[in-house]
């Protein structure tokens, strides 16, 4: 273009449409518009007008075939002077008329025109990418799997869809689903035995910090669980350990019962109790209460004064952004540029500062009477083996490490039972009643004698809810490990279909495995009733389900000191509700949970209109799905 005059029109023509496409930059003061399928309209404001016509040579079917030309016309004027081709960029082709079109004013921006249209298919070729590339992945995945051939030793591949993401989605929605479907095709080992394999491991191959790391310390904090070799981890165990001793114990039982009736008396949830009315049924959602008591409950014990006191509306709001690190998502991706990464690491900075201010004010003031069951008292003066002394920020970590894995399994399991009393309300009476034989007080109605550490071993009917409960909802479904060197699977684990000469198959170093004590817990060919919520099998002393605790806990047989003290192994049980071998650690967990539901029972009758929930595995911790509100009713008057 020069002196405001055309020298030449350029239009872009998307060959493969159907009905042609012509791509310009319009003049700022210029119309361009279709009139009919094919012909544009340019209309300038001062009146003139030109038509730009595009003719497709088609088949006697009407399909557009190659030659397309392309035309234009003054308005009002039957004369068409074709435009010439003039080069040809991948799907497009320029045309230009060669002669001045007159004078019309033309404004600096056509002469940004081309590069816009350029633009546009870059825009085009995205969109496509985007759209075929996962397709060409898939199917380029599907080959793989059918087509390459791979080592006779290596573990058989579940069959999937979506390359790097695999069977994940699948296994996520319901893993006990997923694992029967893969042991009648593919899967090396399941059951005890494949436990056993995973669990009873040397730490120096199948590793819980390589699978774990990336989860925990972004919310439990450096130097402390999985972000420490095992070896030091095993130690923080220890001291753990001697916070958890005998005394503590008998002091706790008594905290939590006062937490759980302050708790009735006070909470706004249950206002239907507090009118003291035995006729009235209220209701409650059970996962939130349970959530509240067990962090009300841990606090007044594990945590220590300091902590209960400052359960306030900030020290909730930390805490729930702290919890919201604390999912599957963070697990398959640690670092994502999202809010609740950043308040994440934010709440994990202002937690860890809230338990180091509590800790130095305790080293200056050299502690109290009033603190000195708690786990913060324990902890101050612990010293590994090499003499190095627990530093403030180790013992804030362990401090959160503890308040976060025992709140979410204490909850969830306690939310369990809870529904399932309501469920199955003889057994809810048993339970009732078992109290009133322990604890009542001279038929008394409502009067019970406080809860022992001692009292509390000897309470059957309890014993088999809360066993029966972790059995049939273990807390954990799936245990990981990370593979530090190649390892072979034992012949007698093989899977009859084994391709290799010797029949066994060798886990590659890098690679996972996994053991899964929901599994062995819900196998149909060891349990009776595998599915069933049946407290009473635990009558039995020589059925499936007490020796298998005896095998667990194996209080006779082999023990092992993995650093923090000789415990069974128990990796061969068919029943693990809290692991098995040197990460099971469950004596204040099971405390916690009878005491909470002794509480509970003694005042409350339980029932449900919705039955018992089915698993919400899209949580780190299976908790039940919603509805799960439990209806109450006050057993007694005050």
């Amino acid at each position: 273009m020069s002196g405001g005059k055309w020298d030449h029109l350029v239009l872009l023509y998307q060959e493969c449409a159907t009905q042609g496409s012509i791509a310009m930059h319009l003049p700022h003061k210029g119309l361009l518009r279709y009139e009919d399928h094919h012909r544009l309209l340019l209309e300038m404001q001062h009146g003139d007008r030109w038509h730009f016509l595009l003719s497709l040579k088609r088949d006697l079917r009407g399909e557009p075939q190659e030659g397309a030309q392309l035309g234009w016309t003054r308005a009002n004027t039957m004369e068409v002077e074709p435009l010439e081709r003039r080069s040809a960029n991948g799907e497009f082709s320029s045309y230009v008329y060669p002669r001045d079109f007159g004078s019309i004013p033309v404004p600096d921006a056509w002469a940004g025109y081309l590069s816009q249209v350029q633009e546009i298919a870059s825009t085009r070729v995205i969109l496509i990418a985007f759209i075929n590339i996962p397709l060409v992945a898939i199917v380029l995945n599907i080959l793989w799997q059918l087509l390459v051939p791979r080592a006779k030793t290596d573990p058989p591949v579940v069959f999937h869809w979506i390359p790097i993401v695999g069977s994940a989605i699948e296994y996520g929605n319901d893993p006990m689903k997923f694992f029967v479907t893969c042991q009648a095709k593919v899967t090396v080992c399941l059951g005890p035995k494949g436990n056993n394999f995973v669990l009873g491991g040397k730490s120096t191959v199948f590793n819980a910090e390589d699978a774990y790391t990336h989860l925990t310390t972004p919310v439990f904090g450096h130097d402390v669980v999985y972000d420490v070799p095992n070896e030091i981890f095993m130690e923080q165990k220890k001291f753990v350990k001697f916070g958890l001793s005998t005394d503590n114990l008998r002091a706790y039982v008594g905290m939590i019962e006062q937490e759980v009736e302050d708790f009735l008396r006070n909470d706004l949830s249950l206002s239907t109790y507090q009118q003291n009315d035995v006729t009235a049924w209220g209701s409650f959602e059970s996962v939130k209460m349970l959530s509240e008591i067990t962090i009300l409950t841990a606090s007044r014990t594990l945590q220590g004064s300091e902590v209960r006191g400052s359960l306030n509306k900030s020290f909730a709001d930390t805490y729930t952004d702290l919890d919201g690190g604390f999912t599957p998502i963070n697990f398959m991706f640690p670092n994502l540029p999202l809010e609740s990464y950043r308040k994440r690491d934010r709440a994990q900075k202002k937690m860890s500062d809230f338990y180091v201010e509590f800790i130095k004010r305790r080293r200056s003031g050299g502690g109290s009477g009033q603190h000195e069951h708690d786990m913060i008292s324990a902890l101050l003066d612990q010293k590994y083996r090499s003499g190095r002394s627990l530093p403030d920020h180790e013992i804030a970590h362990i401090m959160i490490a503890l308040l976060m894995a025992g709140q979410h399994t204490s909850s969830a399991t306690g939310s369990w039972a809870l529904l399932h009393l309501a469920d199955k309300p003889d057994v809810a009476e048993a339970l009732y009643q078992e109290q009133l034989k322990h604890f009542g007080v001279n038929g008394r109605p409502g009067k019970f004698r406080p809860l022992t550490h001692e009292d509390m071993r000897d309470l059957p009917v309890l014993d088999s809810v809360i066993r029966e409960t972790l059995r049939v909802h273990p807390p954990i479904h799936s245990i990981m490990r990370g593979v530090r060197d190649d390892v072979p699977v034992p012949t007698t684990l093989a899977a009859p279909s084994s391709k290799s000469g010797s029949g066994s198959y060798i886990v590659p170093k890098g690679h996972y495995v996994l053991a899964s004590p929901l599994f062995s817990q819900k196998d149909p060919k060891i349990w009776r009733n595998a599915d069933a919520w049946d407290p009473y099998r635990w009558n039995d002393p020589e059925g499936v389900a007490m020796m298998a605790l005896k095998e667990y806990s194996d209080e006779t047989g082999e023990k092992i000191d993995f650093g923090f003290g000789a415990v069974s192994k128990g990796t061969d049980s068919p029943y693990q509700p809290f692991g098995a071998g040197r990460h099971r650690y469950y004596q204040f967990a099971y405390l916690q949970l009878g005491t909470i539901i002794a509480t509970l029972i003694r005042k409350l009758e339980f029932k449900t209109t919705t039955g018992i929930p089915e698993h919400n595995y899209h949580t780190m911790i299976t908790m039940p799905k919603t509805p799960r509100d439990i209806h109450y009713r006050r057993r007694h008057f005050d």
